[in-house]
C-alpha cells in the first residue's frame, strides 16, 4: 500500500512540490503502474523513476494529484544470436493520478 503522510502535511506549503518529488521518489516501483503506462518497450525497468507534479486539487477529504513518472523499459528479445532487437532502455513516460485520503495518507496511484 503506498502512503504519502509527507507529502500531505507539505499540501499549501512553498515545499510541496519538492517533498513530493522526495518522497514519491522512494516508492517501491512494484507498488506503480510502470509496466501498464509502457508504449516504447515491452519489460519495465524499476531502478529509477522520477515523478514530474503536474496539477493538484482539493476535493473533500482527499488530496487529487497529476503526476508524470520518467522510467526505463527495454525491449525483450528471445536472446538468439542473430536477435535484431535492441537491448538499450528506451526512456517511457506515463501520466497517473494519485489520490490522497486525507485522514490517514493512504493514496490510490491510477494510470491516466
Amino acid at each position: 500500500m503506498v502512503s504519502l503522510p509527507k507529502t500531505l502535511a507539505a499540501w499549501g506549503s512553498p515545499a510541496f512540490e519538492r517533498v513530493f518529488k522526495a518522497e514519491t521518489a522512494d516508492l517501491d516501483a512494484v507498488l506503480l503502474p510502470l509496466q501498464e503506462g509502457l508504449s516504447h518497450s515491452t519489460n519495465a525497468l524499476a531502478d529509477t523513476f522520477e515523478f514530474v507534479l503536474l496539477a493538484a486539487r482539493e476535493e473533500n477529504d482527499t488530496l487529487v494529484l497529476k503526476a508524470g513518472i520518467f522510467y526505463q523499459g527495454i525491449v525483450a528479445g528471445c536472446g538468439c544470436a542473430d536477435d535484431p532487437t535492441p537491448v538499450e532502455p528506451q526512456t517511457e513516460y506515463c501520466e497517473v493520478e494519485l489520490t490522497i485520503h486525507r485522514p490517514d495518507a493512504r493514496t490510490k496511484i491510477v494510470l491516466l
